[in-house]
């Protein structure tokens, strides 16, 4: 019987230690999803919400604003450094705002939802929408699997096989990736930049050039601005914690989401339905942990519906559920603390297998 609440471990979470964990249950048919889908179509939950996005952008760019405008009122004083959390957290918002343009979750057409990502991506805060919608896309269409999906072949080893594999430095990191984890989260706003950077020089990316230009604008402003108000020490710090903590929120909103969940081979044949449910977990929402999370605590629906508003995921929920209470498709749904001790726990175990061989 799958429920709403949390169902423990996902499936394959205790054979995690094994190389890859693929789904048990059987490829079946496709008119499962399309079945699904067209309940979803007829309460209108992929219909546009340009009104919350309206208030939610106005909202969050009010934010921006206040942010850069404490810097200059405050001037050179240690008490930035408070603005800097401020900041990062503004920017993690301006960054759901931007994965959601990305999906097309906020205009009809193609062209608005790319500018609006050119703003709140490029612009604001410094990753490009281009690359980032590719990237993405990838990991929508093989979520969790080994060779496809580009968030489970970084810098972690999400199954003992790729973790045998490690030699060197990244032997190491795989071995004591579960300690590492969080402290590798405040580098991952460079490691954003970077890629998007790299992308506009390499990647064959629609408009290269815009691309390029406002992720240099974004690049000069938010230097001139600590440059230009602080000392360089206290420039350098307002830097640090800024984008340490960006990159550190965004890591801890995506950590629960398939870290521990079913983790899928290359060639695995399971369908749409079961391969989107069956690797992702909901985090049990609320209007905080909503809004703290961007939406993406609903990643099952979301992984369902890319283009759902953010605001229909909460009630797409129940209907998700009780369709897969009648196939006997698992849902899995935990509390925050207890998706991130699931997460930290699948990486020890895979970790063990650093090297070729499991540590005692």
């Amino acid at each position: 019987m799958v429920t709403g609440t949390s169902t423990g471990p996902a499936p394959g979470f205790a054979a995690a230690s094994s190389a890859r964990v693929s789904s048990p249950l059987p490829s079946v048919r496709g008119s499962e999803y399309a079945v699904l889908m067209r309940r979803v179509r007829q309460a209108g939950l992929l219909d546009r919400r340009v009104r919350y996005y309206a208030w939610k952008s106005a909202i969050t760019a009010g934010a921006f604003v206040a942010g850069w405008a404490a810097l200059f009122l405050l001037g050179d004083s240690w008490w930035q450094l408070a603005v800097a959390v401020f900041l990062a957290a503004v920017f993690a918002q301006l960054a759901f705002l931007g994965h959601d343009a990305g999906h097309r979750q906020i205009f009809a057409g193609r062209r608005g939802n790319y500018l609006f990502g050119l703003i709140a991506g490029n612009l604001a805060t410094g990753v490009s929408i281009g690359w980032w919608t590719s990237n993405h896309n990838r990991h929508h269409a093989h979520p969790n699997t080994e060779g496809a999906d580009p968030d489970v072949m970084g810098i972690l080893a999400h199954s003992g096989d790729r973790a045998s594999t490690g030699t060197g430095l990244r032997r190491l990191i795989f071995r004591y990736q579960a300690w590492l984890f969080f402290p590798l989260l405040l580098l991952e706003a460079g490691s954003l930049h970077y890629s998007s950077v790299r992308a506009v020089f390499r990647w064959a990316i629609p408009h290269r050039g815009w691309e390029g230009v406002l992720l240099a604008a974004h690049a000069a402003g938010f230097l001139a601005a600590a440059f230009l108000v602080l000392s360089p020490g206290k420039a350098v710090a307002f830097i640090l914690v800024q984008q340490g903590l960006f990159g550190f929120y965004m890591g801890c909103t995506f950590a629960p989401n398939h870290k521990g969940m079913a983790v899928l081979s290359e060639n695995d044949a399971t369908d749409f339905l079961r391969r989107q449910v069956l690797t992702s977990r909901n985090v049990r929402g609320s209007a905080l942990v909503d809004t703290a999370l961007g939406g993406l605590n609903y990643q099952i629906e979301h992984h369902l519906f890319p283009s759902m508003p953010r605001p229909n995921l909460r009630r797409a929920q129940p209907m998700v559920i009780e369709f897969c209470a009648e196939l006997g498709v698992p849902y899995c749904q935990t509390s925050l603390l207890d998706s991130y001790a699931q997460a930290l726990t699948h990486l020890h175990t895979a970790g063990r297998f650093a090297g070729g061989q499991r540590s005692l």
